[in-house]
């Protein structure tokens, strides 16, 4: 295993401030995508079952990124140590995408401030597995701040979580987990056998991080008032076992009982019907202020969770 210094995490948090996902880097997320399109055809010939051959497909996939990760920070800690310190901070950065989802759902939030219901409904569609054609302003808002909290988990607190056990290569490979899922985590003809080994190791993968969410969150939350981070609380444990997910419930119950808003319920996906029961079902429905209030919150979270990662370096 790679030791990992304090200072590498803050350092690709304040990086994710300050760039986002720049467009002039390749991104790794790319390069993971192209590997999962590039092999999935052939792990499908390799193996005739295809529980089994998902399975290798995943596990391999997920090995080659840490090892990966793990030669290239290995060589340029043997040009320099500093060296392999900047490479490590500029991995983990990738692996952090806070500012990037900041960005897109207050692109939701501005269109819907201008009125532009179509706009809004464009932008939304970008950062959601929904169908958002007809949604009206209140349904766009709750898929945004469901997004935000949900994401706030898979785009920045899983990643910071693997790197604090295991160092950045685990980071990298919990992308890849995360990549997986949402390329062939699917329940339908083509991926329901094939993607169920993706599924089921992105769930385990995000168990503890969603859980710990909901002390992030309400954390956060009771700097700001301390009965909202009490309802955060409250919600995010009592409610968050209420969602077809076995993990995005939980911060999104946080998220609902910071803003105290109502989440979840029905919504059309890949041309069904999905049943959802609602979230917070005792609060209102969010107006879209929400929307930025639910950006400001998953910001101080992601503040607060580097803040106790690093008070964590020097104690333990």
């Amino acid at each position: 295993m790679i030791e990992i210094h304090w200072y590498i995490i803050p350092a690709a948090f304040i990086l994710d401030f300050i760039f986002g996902d720049p467009d002039i880097l390749p991104h790794p997320i790319i390069y993971m995508g192209k590997a999962i399109s590039f092999f999935e055809s052939r792990f499908r010939k390799w193996f005739k079952h295809l529980l089994v051959s998902g399975l290798f497909f995943s596990c391999f996939l997920i090995f080659s990124t840490w090892l990966i990760a793990f030669i290239i920070i290995k060589l340029s800690m043997a040009v320099h140590p500093v060296f392999g310190d900047l490479v490590q901070v500029i991995l983990l950065f990738f692996c952090f995408s806070s500012k990037s989802l900041e960005k897109a759902a207050s692109g939701v939030f501005f269109a819907l401030k201008e009125n532009n219901i179509e706009k809004a409904r464009k932008k939304v569609s970008m950062i959601v597995g929904r169908q958002t054609q007809d949604l009206d302003q209140k349904a766009i808002t709750r898929a945004s701040v469901e997004t935000v909290a949900e994401n706030f988990v898979d785009g920045f607190l899983s990643p910071l979580f693997f790197a604090m056990i295991g160092g950045v290569p685990w980071a990298l490979a919990y992308k890849m987990i995360n990549t997986l899922d949402s390329m062939v985590g699917y329940k339908n003809d083509t991926y329901l056998l094939f993607g169920r080994a993706s599924a089921r190791i992105d769930d385990v993968a995000n168990f503890i991080p969603a859980r710990l969410s909901v002390l992030v969150i309400a954390l956060s939350a009771g700097l700001l008032s301390f009965k909202k981070g009490i309802l955060a609380l409250k919600t995010g444990f009592a409610q968050g076992s209420r969602h077809k997910s076995p993990n995005a419930g939980y911060p999104e119950a946080a998220f609902s009982g910071a803003l105290e808003i109502r989440l979840g319920g029905p919504n059309m996906y890949h041309g069904a019907m999905v049943e959802k029961p609602f979230i917070g079902k005792d609060f209102k429905d969010p107006e879209k202020e929400k929307i930025k209030q639910a950006c400001d919150l998953m910001m101080l979270s992601s503040l607060t969770a580097i803040l106790v990662s690093v008070v964590f370096f020097f104690v333990v």
